[in-house]
């Protein structure tokens, strides 16, 4: 019974780590956050109501989620509020999000800058590698973002999100949010 059990985890988990890995490699699906809600106000499914994302019934996952969707569809102050209300602040997630929306905004410094310090909690993030990357992109510096592509691979980024859409932006010189 233990071996089928067994049998049965190792089956599914390449799966379940690819759903896991997955999540913040697709574009978040558009929800009242971005349609309906206001300033720093994400959406709650239970009350079917805008909520201030400071509010104690979300946590910070659901604000992340929030800050994701906000900052693809380029509602960056708000995207930037929602940070702003996120339990810490050092986190890589943060971090690579107030880069993500400094780069749109055209603060390369500050995106670099954002970039650096994810990378210090976090130097396998291979989204924040992929964001710094797309930013040497912009500012012609393609060595820099290659060595970028490179690490990623190394990670095992290989075929992610990730590594595709810097190896793009390098082909291109277009950068992408998702």
């Amino acid at each position: 019974m233990k071996r089928l059990m067994l049998a049965a985890l190792v089956a599914v988990m390449p799966v379940a780590s690819f759903a896991i890995g997955d999540e913040d490699e697709t574009p978040p699906k558009t929800t009242p956050t971005t349609a309906t809600c206001k300033a720093t106000q994400i959406w709650d499914e239970k009350t079917k109501t805008c909520v201030d994302a400071q509010d104690s019934r979300f946590d910070d996952g659901q604000r992340y989620e929030g800050v994701r969707e906000l900052a693809y569809a380029l509602h960056l102050e708000r995207a930037l509020g929602v940070l702003s209300t996120m339990s810490n602040q050092q986190d890589a997630r943060v971090l690579t999000y107030r880069g993500f929306i400094a780069r749109k905004s055209g603060k390369m410094q500050d995106a670099l800058a954002f970039y650096a310090a994810a990378l210090e909690v976090d130097a396998e993030n291979i989204l924040t590698r992929s964001y710094l990357g797309q930013g040497f992109v912009t500012m012609g510096r393609t060595k820099e973002a290659r060595q970028q592509l490179d690490r990623i691979r190394e990670l095992g980024g290989a075929g992610s999100w990730a590594e595709t859409s810097l190896a793009r932006a390098l082909e291109t010189g277009q950068t992408y949010g998702y």
